[in-house]
């Protein structure tokens, strides 16, 4: 989690520490005024809204120590909704109240609003409905679970129906005995939640969730375009009739760490991409595509194959080459848990 705190006080100040402490973020970056030149911190003049945007772009949770009317004009020029916004937080200076202002569900700031509050031993202050009412919150679980929402509007339209009744789900994953409030196990019905990765839709409307299970093992040769990687990419998911909405992450060798279009690619498609040593590749176990000319390349006989299977996971697609790029893919377990 990449959180960015912002104090506006001494005091606030020390809160901030303590809140950060307590949630134990991968990246922090703590702002207050310039003025303070509170040690640690990172300084900025007023207007707060003049450099939010900076903030708002690189976190994936904004917490403020003060007023949720000083957070709300800080924000409030770079809203754009909730697939893309970070959750936002506000704690009062004196610790009494975490409120969850923005992103509650999808942001995830819901859930870190209540555990923010335990470590503080404050009271959170939660307003979306489905909290409110103790129901499933299917976004909420989306996001948790990693799972691509295929349509909002839908999401939409599920979180209203469960505040009116239950709505059916159904899996290409078995489903646990027990679910949900909210949720009950049903295949058929005006509106309903799919989950899974072979495109059924099974409700007059469907609500697909699609777990992001797959690696895409990718080697190139140098100078690769990024529309051959994705020409690549697309025909094999296609052939296994697989989703690119499936997809987790991509992997390759550190020799291709500078590669332009491999990195367009990625960053287009907002999959993060791991980069791995000959070594490291020639240690994963396994039986794998060998090439002497590769090997000869690149120091180790396959290198799609090998980046794909690097984190433990069986492989679904082999070596496949397509314009000068070879993608294989591999699969994690996955199951439906609430």
């Amino acid at each position: 989690m990449k959180l960015a705190v912002f104090a506006f006080t001494r005091k606030g100040c020390r809160l901030a520490l303590r809140c950060r402490e307590a949630l134990a973020p991968g990246e922090c970056r703590m702002v207050t005024l310039e003025k303070f030149g509170f040690p640690g911190f990172e300084p900025y003049s007023p207007p707060l809204s003049g450099c939010m945007k900076e903030y708002f772009s690189w976190a994936d949770q904004i917490l403020f120590i003060g007023s949720t009317g000083m957070a709300v004009r800080a924000i409030a020029p770079w809203v754009r909704d909730k697939k893309q916004d970070p959750g936002v937080l506000v704690v009062d200076e004196g610790g009494t109240f975490v409120v969850s202002l923005l992103s509650g569900h999808i942001g995830g700031a819901n859930a870190l609003t209540v555990r923010l509050a335990q470590a503080i031993q404050a009271q959170p202050v939660v307003t979306t409905a489905t909290d409110v009412e103790h129901k499933f919150s299917v976004d909420t679980w989306a996001a948790e679970q990693n799972l691509h929402i295929g349509d909002f509007a839908l999401c939409k339209a599920v979180s209203a129906g469960i505040l009116e009744e239950d709505v059916p789900i159904c899996s290409q994953y078995p489903l646990p005995k027990t679910l949900p409030a909210g949720l009950v196990e049903g295949t058929c019905g005006k509106l309903g939640i799919y989950v899974g990765l072979d495109g059924k839709k099974p409700f007059d409307q469907t609500l697909v969730l699609t777990p992001r299970v797959l690696t895409l093992g990718i080697g190139c040769r140098k100078g690769t375009p990024e529309t051959a990687i994705e020409e690549a990419v697309a025909a094999v998911l296609a052939s296994r009739g697989l989703p690119m909405e499936a997809v987790e992450q991509a992997a390759s060798i550190d020799l291709k760490a500078g590669e332009a279009g491999l990195l367009s690619y990625c960053e287009q498609k907002k999959i993060p991409i791991r980069f791995y040593t000959a070594e490291e590749l020639g240690a994963v176990p396994g039986e794998f595509t060998t090439s002497a000319f590769v090997s000869s390349v690149t120091g180790v006989d396959n290198v799609c194959e090998r980046a794909a299977a690097r984190n433990g996971d069986p492989l679904i697609v082999r070596k496949t080459a397509c314009r000068g790029v070879t993608v294989a893919v591999s699969r994690k377990k996955w199951e439906v848990t609430f």
